[in-house]
């Protein structure tokens, strides 16, 4: 099995720990001593290897990608000349796998997520590699623990098959975040996942379908596949990158996609989007506090998540905060409102505060 790792984004409510010059992906947010590249690379030892890891990224991580993932060929590193969205980088990588093997399975998934199970996940991986060698993309569906709506959901439909305890179901239907009357319902029904956008297919599988459902895009990366290895490869990567069509792979192949199924994941996930995901994957004191990282002291303060590079932070009967210290800038906020951060980014943007960014 081979894995495209997703690497591009910024990260901007996990400001002012992920900047523009090192995305929350390189960086260590959970204070675990690697920083979630690395971690994501680590979960797939035994099931991938280093040689067999590839990663999309821009052009400004090139040099943090080949130093976080040593044990990567630096030629597996594909830059991307701007963000397009997931449809075209999946589509590139695959362009490149398909030169050795077009019936590869490849895994294909975010950088930036935490799984705690690790093997529980590479359990799902190998089960979900077993299901797609039969023509199926097939997308790992976390199992919801409680009703969010910020996550789109996948709801199952008939049994393909079970190996062991991991069954895997043909996908009756995406469908797109949900109010909270029906996420509720979603959960007390069953049978729901959250789409977390984990997938797993064969790589001719993929790019079948990308030719099927998106011929503007796929037409863009045949001019690109025309010259890879080439020396003019870069300069038809740059001209031809900026009119791709702008998609996520869930619309542009997962939704309409011929044989899709799902294998239900229950390994600790989260996306950690914001500061106060963290709550759910870090171990909390007596009084609920989630200390990421750095020296705290805490008198009568319950339900904080602190998170500090550098100086020690002393809290004094104060709850539900997030502290975020990184030196140059401080992130004071009510966790259950951390979403806003991203407002706070597009003032500093708006002002001109780039080295703030």
């Amino acid at each position: 099995m081979y894995a495209i790792i997703l690497a591009g984004g910024i990260g901007t409510r996990l400001w002012p720990r992920s900047r523009e010059n090192r995305p929350k992906q390189f960086s260590d947010i959970t204070g675990s001593g690697f920083t979630m590249i690395q971690e994501t690379a680590q979960r797939l030892e035994g099931v991938v290897s280093g040689a067999e890891l590839y990663v999309v990224t821009g052009a400004a991580y090139a040099e943090l990608t080949a130093a976080q993932l040593p044990q990567m060929p630096v030629d597996h590193i594909l830059l991307e000349p701007s963000g397009r969205n997931t449809a075209p980088a999946i589509g590139l990588a695959c362009l490149h796998l398909r030169r050795q093997d077009p019936e590869a399975i490849v895994a294909i998934l975010p950088a930036d997520h935490v799984i705690l199970n690790a093997e529980r996940f590479r359990m799902a991986l190998r089960r979900a590699g077993e299901v797609a060698q039969k023509g199926f993309i097939v997308t790992l569906g976390i199992e919801p623990t409680f009703a969010h709506t910020g996550y789109g959901y996948i709801k199952r439909g008939e049994l393909l098959s079970t190996s062991g305890d991991l069954p895997a179901y043909r996908v009756e239907r995406f469908l797109e975040k949900p109010k909270r009357a029906a996420a509720e319902q979603f959960l007390a029904d069953g049978g729901y996942y959250w789409n977390g956008g984990i997938f797993v297919s064969r790589v001719d599988t993929m790019l079948n379908e990308l030719a099927r459902q998106a011929p503007a895009l796929y037409a863009g990366l045949e001019r690109i596949d025309a010259v890879l290895g080439a020396p003019e490869a870069q300069a038809v990567l740059e001209a031809v990158w900026p009119d791709m069509p702008s998609i996520s792979i869930d619309y542009a192949v997962m939704e309409g996609a011929q044989k899709v199924a799902v294998v239900p994941l229950k390994a600790g996930w989260n996306d950690v989007g914001s500061w106060d995901a963290l709550e759910t994957v870090l171990e909390q004191d007596e009084q609920g506090n989630s200390i990421a990282r750095g020296e705290v002291l805490l008198l009568d303060s319950r339900h904080n998540i602190v998170y500090s590079d550098k100086r020690l932070v002393a809290l004094v009967n104060v709850n539900n905060l997030v502290v975020v210290d990184t030196g140059d800038t401080l992130l004071i906020g009510d966790k259950n409102n951390m979403q806003r951060v991203k407002e706070v980014v597009d003032k500093l943007r708006a002002q001109g505060r780039t080295e703030l960014l």
